[in-house]
């Protein structure tokens, strides 16, 4: 396993630390004595996480280290820590006045459904599927990550609604480069060799 890798499953094994840290939090405000340094530290881990995502990627472009494994790995760790931190921060209680809107995690969750979908169709009718990351995708992350981060540090900038709208209009943009996408490679299947 390339250096690349190792920090890509780093990322992967952060994810249950920030979910209990997130989640003992949650259940000290549900007690009525929010416990803040559990807060800070899924806050750290999250943010830690989040940041390793650059790290392996810089990693992986300055050291030639690109592999099939780490293609396939990255985007999965991703969509786990965005998951995670996305379910956590909607089925625990934290105070603050930048709730996440309901409908939030339905899109998201409802894109991933639909990119999963779409690798099942693609393997289905053509027998392989080819993983073209779209730049959608990755922006899409970052944004999410970004609004997450937003809401886990009560920052008061701009109101919550405006990261969650960008990060909104990116997941809807990287859904439609992949509907895109798997409809050119079942096409490609389908046409008869020459």
């Amino acid at each position: 396993m390339n250096p690349a890798n190792a920090i890509t499953v780093a990322r992967i094994l952060l994810i249950p630390v920030f979910t209990g840290l997130a989640v003992v939090y949650g259940r000290s405000v549900e007690a009525g004595s929010p416990d803040e340094k559990y807060r800070w530290a899924a806050v750290a881990v999250f943010l830690t996480a989040s940041l390793s995502d650059w790290l392996d990627g810089w990693v992986a472009r300055r050291y030639h280290l690109q592999s099939r494994l780490g293609s396939m790995l990255d985007p999965v760790a991703d969509k786990a820590l965005v998951l995670a931190a996305l379910l956590t921060l909607s089925l625990t209680t934290w105070p603050g006045d930048h709730q996440l809107p309901m409908w939030f995690p339905i899109l998201v969750i409802g894109k991933d459904i639909l990119s999963f979908g779409g690798a099942w169709l693609i393997h289905h009718s053509v027998g392989r599927v080819i993983i073209r990351p779209h730049w959608t995708g990755k922006v899409s992350t970052v944004a999410l990550l970004t609004t997450l981060a937003w809401v886990m540090l009560r920052l008061t900038w701009v109101p919550t609604i405006v990261p969650v709208i960008v990060a909104s209009v990116f997941v809807v943009a990287s859904g439609i480069a992949y509907i895109v996408d798997c409809s050119v490679q079942i096409r490609a299947g389908a046409a008869p060799s020459r």
